[in-house]
C-alpha cells in the first residue's frame, strides 16, 4: 500500500478523534410537516408563507426547529398547530435529511414527516410566525425555501408507494363512496389514467370492498353504486401480499 495513503489514513483518524465531544451538539433538528390532499384527480400539499428569515416571504412546509426537551413525534403535532392551527393529523416519518450546508444558519437535521388528508375536513389558518397557508398542486409548486422542493418529491414517491400497499384513500373518501372515486384518486397519486372497465374489474375482486346495495343520492349524473372498506377483509388480503397491480 502507499505509504503517504497509509499516513494520510492515520492522519486522519487522529483529526476526528481528536474532536472534542461537546462539539458534536452544536446541531439542531427540525421537522417539516408534509400534509398531502387531494381535489378530484389533483394532489396537493399545505404549504406555509414564511414571515421570518431566512428566507422570509417563501412559500415553504410548515416546519421548525425541536426544542430539546421535545420528542420529534410531540414537535411535529405541535409545529403543524403552531403554523396552521392544524391538529387531529396522523402522521408518518419518512426520511432524515441531514445534507451539511442545507441551512444557512448552521448543521440542521430535519426529519420529514407525512399525512394524506381529506381537503374538506381541514381549514388551515396561518398563525405564530407564518403569514399565509394554501394548498399548491405538487404539479404546480412555487420556488420554495430551503430544500424543501426535495422534501416534497421525496415524500410524494414515499405517497405513491404506500398506496399501492395500504388503503391510505380511506383517509380521503367518505366511509360511502364509489368506485369512480375511488379510481380518481388512485389515478391523482399514480399520476396515471386506468381504463374504466379494467379498473372495476380489477377492485370488483377485492372482498375489502363490501358493495353496499345502496345508490348515491342528490347528484346531477345517473347515481352509481356506493362501496364500504372492510378491515377485517383488508387485514387478511395483506397477509396473503395483496399489492394493488393494474
Amino acid at each position: 500500500m502507499d505509504e503517504s495513503l497509509t499516513k494520510g489514513r492515520k492522519s486522519l483518524n487522529v483529526d476526528i478523534y481528536s474532536i472534542p465531544i461537546e462539539s458534536f451538539f452544536h446541531s439542531a433538528f427540525s421537522i417539516d410537516c408534509v400534509v398531502f390532499g387531494i381535489d378530484r384527480k389533483e394532489v396537493k400539499v399545505l404549504l406555509i408563507q414564511r414571515g421570518a428569515a431566512p428566507f422570509e416571504n417563501f412559500w415553504a412546509l410548515p416546519g421548525d426547529l425541536v426544542f430539546p426537551d421535545e420528542d420529534l413525534d410531540t414537535a411535529a403535532v405541535r409545529i403543524l398547530r403552531d403554523l396552521t392551527s392544524l391538529r387531529d393529523i396522523h402522521f408518518k416519518q419518512v426520511k432524515t435529511f441531514g445534507e451539511v450546508n442545507r441551512h444557512p444558519l448552521g448543521r440542521v437535521i430535519t426529519i420529514a414527516y407525512y399525512a394524506f388528508v381529506k381537503l374538506e375536513d381541514y381549514a388551515p389558518v396561518a398563525s405564530f410566525w407564518a403569514k399565509r397557508t394554501r394548498w399548491h398542486s405538487i404539479d404546480a409548486l412555487p420556488k420554495l425555501a430551503f430544500d424543501h422542493r426535495n422534501i416534497i418529491d421525496t415524500c410524494v414517491a414515499k405517497l405513491k408507494e404506500d398506496i399501492v400497499q395500504y388503503p391510505i384513500w380511506k383517509d380521503v373518501l367518505p366511509a360511502k363512496f364509489t368506485l369512480t372515486q375511488l379510481q380518481e384518486v388512485y389515478e391523482g397519486v399514480l399520476n396515471t389514467t386506468f381504463d374504466k372497465g379494467n379498473f372495476r374489474k380489477k377492485v370488483g375482486s377485492y372482498r375489502f370492498l363490501k358493495a353496499l346495495n345502496e345508490m348515491q343520492t342528490g347528484v346531477s349524473h345517473r347515481p352509481a353504486e356506493l362501496y364500504s372498506f372492510n378491515q377485517r377483509e383488508f387485514d387478511k388480503a395483506r397477509q396473503k401480499g395483496w399489492r394493488f397491480d393494474l
